[in-house]
């Protein structure tokens, strides 16, 4: 099975856009939520996708148990579609369904749908499923994953705790700068909610690591960003001292 299928389906418009056009361009009307309730039960995969992908754009809570329920659908860009609906209509009662999908769906980019949709609903049921992909699934997935833990930081102490661990390891291990970046966003999302103690004191070492060492600009970028918004004062002496030693910095 190939977890890139659809990926041209998924971004042509974005990729043949211009920035240029968007700024000449006047802001479209949004989808009148009237007209496309409707279409999520239509029997066509085009119309479902069509109403799937406007819930994108709109909140309307009438939606939700339609999205759950084409969290299974057929048609992958369906899915895609309803897992990124559920994300921007977040909801205690899809947390299950969305889990539920994201140990089973062969596609990707449904996961990486789901697990953005799984940190934008908040709720201490999405850790374990959240920390397991960040550790076992592709990287496109993970780079979500590790964001999306970062939003638990609102959840409770226990749950930011657990989270800690795996994000620090992702941060120090990942092949994919890309992933071991939001790593160091999610880290400094989450020190914001600690007290200094030993846990915190961890997580600030890897980020003060990962600014000092990381092979890669955007890392270090990122874990400079985290260390300056924590307002940690061993982050920002090290900062300090590093741009009067002339080293080069982001």
């Amino acid at each position: 099975m190939d977890d890139y299928d659809d990926l041209s389906a998924l971004t042509i418009e974005a990729e043949l856009e211009s920035p240029l056009d968007l700024m000449e361009e006047a802001e479209p009307p949004k989808p009148d939520p009237e007209e496309m309730l409707p279409l999520l039960d239509s029997p066509d995969s085009q119309q479902r996708m069509l109403a799937t992908r406007a819930f994108c754009e709109i909140q309307d809570e009438r939606a939700i148990p339609h999205l759950i329920r084409l969290l299974k659908d057929p048609c992958p860009l369906v899915r895609v579609s309803a897992g990124y609906a559920l994300g921007r209509n977040p909801s205690p009662d899809a947390v299950d369904s969305l889990i539920e999908q994201l140990n089973r769906d062969w596609n990707g980019y449904v996961r990486k749908g789901v697990v953005w949709a799984l940190g934008n609903c908040r709720d201490r049921r999405s850790l374990m499923p959240l920390l397991d992909a960040l550790k076992t699934d592709i990287s496109a997935v993970r780079l979500w994953a590790a964001s999306s833990l970062g939003q638990m930081a609102s959840v409770g102490y226990d749950t930011v705790i657990a989270a800690l661990p795996p994000l620090i390891e992702s941060l120090r291990r990942d092949p994919m700068p890309a992933v071991r970046s939001n790593c160091a966003w999610a880290l400094g999302q989450l020190c914001r909610e600690l007290p200094s103690n030993v846990v915190y004191a961890t997580a600030i070492d890897a980020l003060i690591e990962a600014f000092a060492e990381d092979e890669d600009m955007g890392v270090r970028e990122d874990a400079k960003g985290s260390l300056l918004r924590v307002g940690d004062p061993r982050g920002i002496q090290l900062i300090e001292e590093l741009e009067l030693e002339g080293w080069p910095l982001v």
